[in-house]
């Protein structure tokens, strides 16, 4: 029945499948819409893992925060009621302080310099790191890389962030990034930035390409500015109840499903920020390719401090991981 089938079978029953012969169903849930890139290769790894198991596994996904925002959707993956989700890392700092380490600004140096270290020894770690609050780590998606916007004048260097406020996620390291500019830092809820913008409650926010584009923020803030600050990339995570449920074999259809939707969003997530570039541009924003240098210069702090707590280790395996340490 469906207990068996969440993974919340008895004892008695581990390794039970619901009775009608469906095999194993996989509830994920996200905050998502259909159209996004995250939802397509979530589409793709069902399709595939369905494929591999000729029938014996599969997802049901349930798009759109229909079950739940991310906050209550990691909580019903810890009782085991729901299987799977999608969150950003910058969610899961409350969950394990070691997912900090993305919201370091300029911690790494390229796209290749970052899968270097996802795919690598510090991604699995990190991944690991929520058995502790039972959850499974699964794998990254690209989220791409954070850049301001705003509405009155362009980001040239950090003096134009100088006593301008800037929407950030409510991510204390984030906000440590804008004051560290000389900015003011002010957590908005997503859905009310489009009229805090607009109204001028805010000179300006963050973001990667496609939301920005998605969002139409793009109408009040015509400058963008490509400095590329971060790169938070999304997670998907398990029920830790439902992932030690889950026979060997089922798990290495599940890992190899997985792998192959990675790549997939990966090349999703490319074409939809280069859409979302050309379409701005279509609708007159100004785009700057700035000097990273100061940038990286007036947040150097950040990392420094942040090498002193206990991600130090991981910091200097990332560094290790540098093309050019």
């Amino acid at each position: 029945g469906l207990m068996a089938s969440l993974g919340l079978s008895g004892p008695g029953l581990t390794g039970c499948k619901n009775f009608s012969g469906e095999g194993e169903r996989l509830k994920l849930a996200h905050s998502l819409n259909q159209t996004h890139p995250v939802h397509i290769a979530m589409e793709f790894m069902g399709e595939r893992l369905s494929e591999l198991s000729s029938g014996k596994m599969g997802l049901d996904i349930y798009p759109n925060g229909q079950l739940g925002s991310e906050r209550q959707l990691i909580e019903l993956l810890q009782i085991g009621a729901v299987s799977m989700t999608k969150v950003s890392t910058i969610s899961m700092e409350g969950f394990s302080p070691a997912m900090k380490l993305f919201s370091i600004p300029y911690l790494f140096e390229d796209s290749e310099h970052f899968w270097r270290v996802l795919n690598g020894d510090v991604g699995e770690t990190l991944l690991n790191s929520l058995r502790d609050v039972k959850l499974q780590g699964l794998a990254y998606y690209d989220a791409g890389s954070r850049s301001f916007y705003t509405t009155k004048f362009p980001v040239e260097s950090p003096a134009s962030i100088d006593s301008k406020k800037i929407r950030v996620m409510s991510s204390r390291t984030s906000i440590q990034m804008i004051e560290a500019m000389g900015g003011a830092a002010t957590p908005i809820s997503w859905g009310e930035l489009y009229s805090a913008l607009q109204q001028g409650i805010v000179d300006g926010a963050e973001n990667n390409l496609p939301s920005y584009y998605l969002s139409k923020h793009y109408e009040t803030a015509k400058y963008l500015t490509l400095d590329e600050h971060t790169s938070v990339p999304d997670l998907v995570i398990m029920s830790r109840r439902v992932f030690d449920n889950l026979s060997e074999q089922e798990r290495s259809w599940l890992r190899q499903a997985m792998d192959e939707s990675v790549i997939y969003e990966r090349k999703l997530w490319a074409e939809a920020s280069e859409e979302a570039l050309q379409k701005v541009k279509e609708a007159g924003v100004e785009v700057i390719y700035p000097d990273k240098a100061p940038f990286r210069e007036a947040v150097k702090g950040i990392k420094a401090d942040f090498a002193k707590t206990e991600l130090g280790p991981l910091i200097e395996k990332v560094d290790a991981l540098r093309a050019n340490p």
